[in-house]
């Protein structure tokens, strides 16, 4: 299938592990020109060597989320960089796994501001695209309480709501707005790798409950992300896509 991003820009945050990674080398390799950002400028520049190899356009960038002004700006100039920008992939996350005011207020500027801040500055470029989307990222965790209360549950329900609310808004101006909720995710240095080691309970029940017996691949969120901010998807706004291996027990309508 040709997804029809040749040629199209895009900015993922959080872009130098993980499902971020991937989500950037897999729009390079859609023919996406993309700009990316995360906090540690040694694995920004390591990967902008790396990526830079595609023959696609490539900006990288060290950016606090938490840091509105930054943020704004970095979104901005990188837009510019890029010529324009079709796509926008707020990925950046701080895993939180408690549920104390700390963890609250971090989870809060990180996961939902560190979106809506990017969001914010994206829109103008946007809304200029003909082929625009936003692919929020939430979690299983913000649609299927399993365990206890981590406010990480709330942090991932409120960016679900936030597209939602984005593709309703925005719509006439042709912009799709969806979310995706991975599962149980691993990857070398990942949270489910360092449960496996320092929490092998909690890593093997995981797995007792995959019916696929295993944790999801972070190539396999990243296919659907890039899926979905595609013209490919064009008419396909609003959803939020649950990637996690059928481990969530809720009924979907």
């Amino acid at each position: 299938m040709d997804l029809g991003l040749e040629g199209k820009r895009a900015i993922v945050t959080g872009g130098t592990r993980g499902i971020g990674r991937k989500t950037v080398e897999l729009l390079l390799a859609e023919g996406c020109d993309v700009g990316f950002c995360a906090r540690d400028r040694k694995q920004v520049d390591e990967a902008v060597g790396a990526l830079s190899k595609s023959g696609r356009k490539v900006v990288g960038g060290a950016v606090d989320v938490t840091d509105g002004d930054a943020l704004r700006a970095w979104v901005t100039k990188t837009a510019g960089a890029l010529g324009g920008l079709d796509i926008l992939v707020p990925n950046a996350s701080a895993l939180v796994e408690k549920a104390d005011e700390a963890a609250w207020r971090l989870g809060l500027e990180v996961d939902v501001l560190g979106t809506v801040r990017a969001v914010e500055a994206a829109l103008p470029f946007l809304e200029k695209s003909d082929a625009a989307s936003i692919v929020g990222i939430a979690s299983t965790a913000g649609v299927n309480i399993a365990g206890g209360v981590r406010a990480y549950t709330g942090h991932k329900a409120a960016i679900i709501a936030y597209m939602k609310s984005l593709c309703v808004a925005y719509g006439r101006k042709g912009i799709r707005a969806n979310t995706v909720s991975p599962g149980a995710i691993y990857f070398d240095g990942g949270v489910w790798d360092r449960r496996k080691r320092e929490q092998p309970a909690m890593y093997d029940a995981a797995m007792k409950r995959a019916p696929f017996g295993r944790l999801g691949k972070p190539e396999e969120v990243a296919n659907a992300i890039v899926f979905l901010a595609s013209p490919a998807a064009s008419y396909i706004s609003g959803t939020n896509l649950i990637i996690d291996g059928a481990v969530t027990s809720r009924i979907q309508y």
